[in-house]
């Protein structure tokens, strides 16, 4: 049975290629080098270590031609494999962490090194990259099937939740911050709206616009690195 430790070993060797949001990846090529998106890159790494299709449209059927997304990786979290918490998807070499996609755009995941580190297809400015988990929002932690891991003793700092991240919710997040935000996004010729201090839809798909422009991860959320691109404060605690 393939390790988690696996995982980690095969997605370190493709730190520094490119990344292109949408790219697809052959999961039965082995050579493959890129382009990756979070997602192909995920499933990509699970099948070379395991031969498996996951978080992908199909999990049967021509593997060089599967279509992985982070709603697919939800999908099978929740059917197919098993849900963990953060704290032990950080302690968990080959675990992931996944960012559930908002309606309409798409989230986020990454392989934990399990020492609180990640591997992952991140953006269009940083490619593949070896990063940290802590200070950024996810909604789960994930084991696949027919992984065999080894977690080790959780470490709090590691999985330090953000500050603050402005996303789609219900009912939505308000405030002004928000009007900010707005107003930064329309400067930016990236419309978000009417400027009212609400988190809507339009307001979701300006910041993935504008994360999209800026070469940053590309999820509809605003969190610390969009918010800084963006030149809004961060309100003080």
């Amino acid at each position: 049975m393939s390790k988690g430790s696996d995982i980690v070993r095969i997605a370190r060797k493709h730190i520094g290629e490119r990344y292109i949001l949408g790219a697809s990846a052959p999961k039965n090529n082995a050579g493959w080098t890129g382009p990756w998106d979070c997602a192909e890159f995920a499933s990509w790494c699970v099948y070379q270590a395991a031969g498996v299709l996951y978080g992908c449209l199909k999990n049967s059927g021509d593997p060089a031609i599967a279509d992985a997304y982070t709603g697919y990786w939800q999908r099978d979290a929740e059917a197919l494999g098993k849900k963990i918490p953060v704290a032990a998807a950080t302690a968990t070499p080959g675990a992931f962490l996944l960012r559930y996609p908002a309606a309409g755009l798409v989230g986020h995941i990454v392989i934990s090194d399990g020492k609180g580190g990640t591997v992952e297809a991140h953006s269009s400015n940083d490619g593949v990259i070896a990063s940290t988990i802590a200070n950024r929002r996810w909604d789960t932690g994930i084991l696949v099937p027919g992984i065999d891991y080894v977690a080790g003793p959780p470490a709090p700092a590691a999985v330090a939740a953000p500050a603050l991240v402005l996303r789609l919710r219900k009912p939505p997040m308000t405030g002004a911050i928000v009007k900010q935000l707005q107003r930064a996004l329309k400067a930016r010729d990236c419309n978000p709206g009417k400027i009212d201090g609400s988190y809507g839809p339009q307001t979701a798909a300006a910041v993935h616009a504008f994360q999209l422009g800026a070469g940053l991860v590309a999820d509809g959320e605003a969190g610390a690195q969009t918010l800084k691109a963006l030149r809004v404060k961060l309100p003080r605690a």
